[in-house]
């Protein structure tokens, strides 16, 4: 008897069984045998009387009557072999996903990064956490799996037209023992517990198609010639390929200068800049939940917005609840920090980026080049560093902000360096400062217990100031031979749209479109 399938929604609560889940399959189809996929799986909580997971599933039955199981197409990578060699630089989700995708069409592919292994730099971080002491290959901006590694590890992405590319990420993921759940929740993520796990895993896989993988690696410059580039300048030595992607992040600032030197050209563009709010993560459940606790649910989560009342817009990014705010600093000199939790999401405090998207040329009244915006943001970051006298973040209460008040009373706080009380709004940008000010009070608003968080640090790495000129697939203007992919592009941010990004220039490369 032919086997039928069928797609329907199903409401559940919050703690649901597997049991449940069946039964309830069986009474809205009035079927007894049946398989089950589960397609999507978000929740609910429009009403805090009646939080509850909503889940599609697609059923198979052959006591369901027509329909057939719908199947995307999956990457198709052209594989053949080759002689030609590709270098990639930079671990990150954009340039190792790139890397692989050459490696399985049949490049003989090396993946050069400036950082340490996984291992190696979690222990270089927790040293510097623990003495003070920055390591240039060890630390939240630079190392394998890039800045994402050390990170909440969201997967969920506004990009369009990579359905192909998110799937075999996706599917990668969880080949490398990703939980299978990142496959259908509304908002998947990885936690960095079982990011460092998991970029190991892909390692050893892109290390068994014979790919080969240089850390604490720097590209220091490149040789190029009439538009091609003949070979990376790096301090490992010199390598040489017929194909170069450059994937090395949003961070890397002497790597954008370098390649302006050698004629790529950027445009400024938009982007954002601000602090982290952090609070108790049981204020921001009780906001949202209507409850300390949801059984079956880890943490509650915010995304919130502000038009800015004339100023910059002003919108929270990032958010990690059950998380922890870290010092992630890409140099010495340069104080930042950023977010990140792991896979339980069941630490104290929830801490979100708060950040005003902002024009820079209309914040200086002027036209200003890629370089300018360089050091603009620079400058910035090393002002932080410069008031601190080193990594510990300037701080007040989200109330003290407002106020335009110095807090003075000892906070508890999930950084791990020290904090020191500011007055933050004159450490950012006026114009940042007032937006994000009016921002703060309309969210203190629609989250109840949001004004009695503190503010902190800054946050200056939501994406880059800076965007190459390139061509579909990532070649850059003016070159034949030379891509640029993910965050350093200033064309994608985030896990999924940088892999996404870095796959799309390789599969142009492997099908010789570009």
């Amino acid at each position: 008897m032919k086997i039928g399938t069928k797609e329907i929604s199903l409401n559940l609560p919050t703690d649901h069984t597997e049991t449940q889940l069946k039964k309830k399959i069986s009474k809205k189809l009035r079927i007894r045998e049946f398989s089950y996929e589960i397609k999507k799986k978000s929740l609910d909580a429009r009403k805090k009387g009646n939080i509850h997971w909503q889940i599609r599933v697609r059923v198979s039955s052959k006591e369901i009557a027509g329909g057939t199981p719908i199947v995307a197409a999956p990457l198709d990578i052209p594989y053949k072999k080759r002689s030609q060699k590709a270098v990639v630089v930079g671990s990150g989700p954009a340039g190792f996903f790139a890397a692989l995708v050459l490696q399985k069409a049949g490049f003989n592919t090396i993946l050069i990064e400036r950082g340490s292994d996984a291992h190696k730099r979690s222990d270089k971080i927790r040293e510097f956490e623990e003495t003070g002491v920055f390591s240039s290959t060890g630390n939240y901006a630079f190392g394998e799996g890039g800045a994402g590694t050390f990170s909440d590890g969201k997967l969920t992405s506004r990009s369009k037209h990579i359905s192909q590319e998110k799937e075999f990420v996706i599917s990668s993921y969880i080949k490398a023992g990703a939980p299978e759940e990142i496959g259908y929740l509304a908002h998947p993520h990885l936690g960095s517990d079982n990011i460092k796990k998991i970029v190991c895993a892909l390692r050893e896989e892109f290390l068994s198609l014979g790919g080969k993988v240089f850390f604490e690696t720097f590209l220091e410059d490149l040789k190029v010639e009439n538009g091609i580039v003949r070979e990376a300048i790096t301090s490992g030595g010199l390598f040489q390929a017929d194909k170069f992607i450059i994937a090395s992040g949003h961070s890397a600032y002497e790597t954008y200068r370098m390649l302006m030197a050698r004629g790529v050209k950027f445009r400024t563009k938009n982007f954002a800049i601000g602090s982290r709010v952090e609070h108790p993560q049981e204020i921001i459940n009780k906001a949202q939940w209507g409850a300390l606790r949801l059984p079956g649910v880890k943490a509650a989560e915010y995304r919130l917005t502000s038009k800015g009342s004339g100023g910059f817009p002003v919108y929270t990014f990032c958010m990690c609840p059950g998380g922890t705010i870290v010092p992630s600093a890409a140099y010495e000199n340069t104080n930042i920090v950023n977010g990140m939790s792991r896979y339980a999401r069941d630490e104290k405090f929830a801490n979100a980026g708060c950040v005003a998207g902002i024009d820079l040329n209309r914040l200086k009244g002027a036209e200003i080049s890629p370089q300018e915006a360089l050091d603009w943001l620079e400058n910035i970051e090393k002002s932080f560093y410069e008031y601190s006298n080193g990594f510990g973040a300037p701080f007040c209460t989200i109330r003290d902000f407002i106020d335009k008040k110095e807090t003075s009373k000892t906070v508890e706080s999930s950084y791990p360096l020290s904090l020191k009380p500011a007055a933050l709004w004159e450490l950012l940008p006026l114009e940042v400062s007032d937006s994000i000010l009016v921002g703060l009070k309309e969210f203190s608003k629609k989250i109840k217990g949001f004004e009695v968080g503190i503010i902190m640090g800054l946050e200056s790495k939501t994406s880059s100031p800076i965007q190459v000129e390139r061509e579909p697939g990532g070649l850059c203007c003016g070159f034949k031979n030379l891509y640029m992919v993910g965050e350093v592009s200033g064309s994608s941010g985030g896990i999924i749209s940088s892999a996404a990004d870095g796959i799309k220039a390789a599969m142009s490369i492997a099908n010789h479109r570009v």
